[in-house]
């Protein structure tokens, strides 16, 4: 018996590296391929883009982070009583629920197009509103799939799933456009085509997750199922709560993104900026999203390797345990999160450059770098809060923080324009986290970082923009007539990540921010102890 549980625990810890991979993996391609997207469509083909990827957003987190969760954990309690009635009996109900709330989502959707088109400020916008509907359509059986097999402690169909998903709609997202924008469609009919990549992503995923199923030899009970003590509205209730609270909380990007949507390109034109201009303008502004994205996912990459710890703990109880691994879960990501966006803000100039052709909008989205570090923090903190089981709180966070984001775009972007929306989106972020972080504070009774450890944060990171601001301007005075061309502010902008973060890591070692424990339970840790500790032999 003990050799089984702890067998079963191994295979739990396989399945979460391989889930932690996956996401990894996915959430890298996500941010990148919009930069390719940008440079073949345009700064308003990447508008028309973005207006409509909230709501695919929005199924991702249906079918990813949330009902697959909620469903994996009722499978894995009958698992252990080897109630296969009672498995079956979930998956039925659960299929029945979300079928329904996917009709709702696709009839919302494809009914309401127009509607919703006219709301954007973009009428054009209604075909590639109703393209997107279909996706409704797909998650609840990719759902089912994935929390099945998450349920009985295999990962790998959902992390190849994931993966899967992801490579086929980037492909199939730029092979579209591509095509058709060179064969002389417009810009609008190239964004449907990139729009129906989605659907191609979802159709793989559903598709590998199928063939598993009957390759496992899989098969819904037939029998009449009046014994299982599973009971249909307990079934309901955690998928409606708990499945609900869930998705929220991984749904802090799309929503924020979700508000500029629904707003910007209408506020802009309303304070009179003419429409052509106002699309180029939030296609601009939207040049942010993949950073942020980017600067998110490394920066959480290292946290978030201590919150299946903190889980561990809460069952044993052991409330020290818990504090110390929060603590260091939050410096992890300050750190990274602090060092991604003063870094990224001090080279935002090339790096435009160097992604988008130009360096259009760099002011703002040397603003949005800040955005880095707040949604860095509140994720971190989102996923330590759903460890101690407290489900709500991301979810009050996060509805504070999107009325927080609309009424600031109402206020600022008449003013400012989108330099107005990037300080709401920070704002917004802000809010979020300051949020989160009284609410974690509270549980844990107990500070989170102490202010030398922050100042020393501070110092490492005031440090690495002086010397990466030196090493702009030496490198411009050496352009030899390169400076503006891409290739040059490429070099600038790789080698100002090289440098500055080199210098910034060091800085944060040689100022004993982690001690010599915490930096071996860390990826690379080991190498960081060897480095720190070489003359301690």
């Amino acid at each position: 018996m003990a050799l089984e549980s702890e067998s079963r625990t191994k295979g739990i810890w396989r399945g979460a590296l391989a889930l932690t991979i996956a996401a990894f993996v996915t959430k890298i391609l996500s941010a990148f391929y919009r930069i390719p997207y940008q440079n073949i469509a345009g700064d308003i083909g990447f508008y028309i883009y973005q207006q409509v990827y909230p709501f695919y957003g929005i199924v991702i987190a249906l079918a990813t982070y949330g009902y697959p969760v909620v469903i994996s954990k009722m499978i894995a309690e009958r698992d252990v009583e080897q109630d296969e009635e009672g498995i079956t009996y979930i998956l039925k109900i659960s299929l029945y629920f979300l079928l329904i709330i996917g009709m709702i989502g696709f009839s919302i959707l494809y009914i309401g197009a127009d509607w919703i088109a006219r709301l954007m400020g973009d009428k054009e916008l209604a075909l590639l509103i109703q393209i997107i509907s279909f996706s409704f359509l797909l998650f609840p059986f990719i759902s089912i799939l994935r929390g099945y097999f998450q349920g009985k402690n295999n990962m790998v169909p959902t992390a190849v799933s994931q993966i899967a998903e992801q490579f086929v709609r980037v492909v199939t997202i730029l092979l579209s456009v591509y095509v058709l924008l060179k064969s002389g469609h417009t810009i609008y009919e190239a964004g449907a085509g990139a729009i129906f990549g989605s659907l191609a992503g979802g159709f793989a995923a559903l598709l590998f997750l199928t063939a598993y199923w009957f390759k496992k030899g899989t098969r819904w009970k037939k029998t009449i199922i009046k014994k299982t003590k599973v009971d249909a509205k307990k079934i309901i209730f955690m998928l409606f709560v708990q499945g609900f609270t869930i998705c929220m909380a991984n749904m802090m990007l799309i929503l924020i993104q979700f508000v500029d949507a629904l707003s910007l390109f209408s506020l802009l034109v309303s304070a009179g900026m003419e429409e052509q201009m106002a699309k180029v303008s939030k296609g601009i502004y939207d040049r942010g999203q993949p950073l942020i994205q980017l600067g998110t996912v490394i920066a959480t990459a290292f946290s978030l390797t201590l919150v299946p710890l903190i889980s561990g703990a809460r069952k044993r109880g052991d409330e020290l345990f818990i504090k110390e691994k929060i603590r260091l879960s939050f410096r992890v990501c300050i750190v990274i999160g602090l060092g991604a966006a003063a870094g990224l803000a001090c080279i935002i100039k090339p790096t435009n450059i160097m992604l988008f052709k130009d360096d259009s909008g760099s002011l703002e989205l040397a603003i949005l770098s800040g955005s880095i570090l707040f949604t860095s923090l509140a994720l971190t903190i989102v996923a330590i809060l759903q460890g101690l089981e407290h489900q709500w709180a991301p979810v009050f966070a996060l509805l504070i923080g999107v009325l927080m984001k609309w009424l600031l775009n109402i206020w600022l972007v008449p003013m400012y324009q989108i330099i107005g929306a990037a300080i709401a989106t920070m704002i917004s972020y802000m809010t979020v986290f300051a949020f989160l972080y009284y609410t974690l504070r509270k549980n844990i009774k107990s500070s989170l970082i102490s202010k030398e450890i922050i100042f020393r944060i501070v110092v490492a990171s005031v440090a690495m923009v002086v010397l990466l601001q030196f090493y702009l301007w030496i490198s411009s005075k050496f352009a030899f007539g390169w400076q503006g061309t891409r290739l040059f502010a490429s070099m600038q902008a790789l080698v100002g990540v090289a440098v500055g973060g080199c210098f910034y890591i060091i800085a944060v070692l040689k100022g004993k921010v982690f001690s010599k424990q915490e930096l071996s339970l860390l990826p690379f840790g080991e190498k960081a102890i060897k480095f720190l500790f070489k003359n301690d032999r």
